[in-house]
């Protein structure tokens, strides 16, 4: 089999449960949305677009005030362009006000550390609201493709900071923690920075929403670590084709008091073991085997 093109979201998927890889990426099961990735989706978007707003009227008297306006507004204007989205998720009017309320805390909280920032940013080198504001536009939404390791992935920010690089990733997660999966995304974004622009970022780390940005420095080490990663889903997906090959990780995010994996049905994990998926597969070759050659003989039968 051909390489796939993988992302950092499909490589931790494989290292989080092989089958539910095999049922989102080989068998493209289709996947329900959820309130998380959609409020996930709008709250990027207004970070986006937050850099492109007019600052020209902003003076001294107002500008912390407009810049908290813009995120409002922003949010606003995201949240009624998602609203099919959401309408689809069936959530109850008191559910749909916690999530916007809650994501309007978390693009608030992002805010004051933007205008701590930026009065930081001013005091220090005397320069006017529009240079400051400038300079602490990042380069976003990035789409970086390593034609080397067959993998692609959007970077959420790039921040050009003095003579340093810092490669940022937008997360509402709940935790304050920078769990394996995390330094994995960071690791592929680093690599393929590095490969496309023969030099390192500096730095790659996540703003988590609902507290504060954390950062960690980019050595080769990381870099090797991402490389060695992507080769051995390579490797396993290059050979593999058949979902007993896609052993399962059984935990609790199969199934939880409020939800389940989307491919719970389809896997039923708690019914069938690997073993029994193998001789089960192992059967269905047989009989196709038989099935075709008893095809065979009747054509050659049919041709004497």
């Amino acid at each position: 089999m051909a390489k796939r093109l993988e992302s950092p979201s499909s490589i931790n998927t494989f290292k989080q449960c092989k089958r539910k890889y095999y049922y989102q990426y080989i068998e493209k099961l289709p996947t329900s949305s959820s309130i998380h990735l959609v409020r996930g989706n709008i709250a990027h978007s207004v970070l986006e677009d937050f850099y492109d707003i007019n600052i020209a009227d902003f003076n001294e008297e107002n500008y912390q005030l407009k810049f908290k306006e813009a995120i409002q507004k922003l949010l606003l204007y995201q949240w009624n362009k998602y609203k099919s989205g959401l309408d689809e998720l069936e959530l109850s009017p008191d559910q749909i006000t916690f999530y916007f309320e809650e994501t309007m805390f978390m693009l608030m909280n992002w805010c004051n550390q933007f205008l701590e920032e930026f009065d930081r940013m001013r005091k220090e080198k005397d320069i006017s609201m529009g240079e400051t504001f400038m300079k602490l536009t990042p380069i976003r939404e990035l789409q970086y493709k390593s034609e080397e390791h067959h993998v692609r992935g959007f970077i959420d920010a790039i921040q050009h900071t003095e003579n340093e690089v810092h490669i940022i990733d937008y997360k509402t997660n709940a935790k304050f923690d920078f769990k394996q999966s995390i330094k994995l995304q960071l690791a592929i974004y680093s690599m393929m920075y590095y490969e496309k622009h023969g030099k390192m970022p500096n730095k790659v780390g996540i703003f988590f929403l609902r507290q504060k940005l954390r950062m960690m420095d980019v050595d080769m080490n990381l870099i090797e670590m991402a490389k060695k990663e992507i080769t051995e889903v390579h490797e396993h997906t290059s050979s593999c084709e058949h979902a007993h090959e896609y052993p399962r990780t059984i935990t609790p995010l199969c199934k939880w008091r409020t939800g389940e994996c989307n491919f719970y049905a389809v896997c039923k994990p708690k019914e069938t073991n690997e073993e029994q998926e193998r001789m089960i597969f192992e059967e269905k070759n047989r009989t196709s085997e038989k099935i075709e050659i008893k095809e065979n003989k009747s054509k050659l039968s049919a041709f004497f």
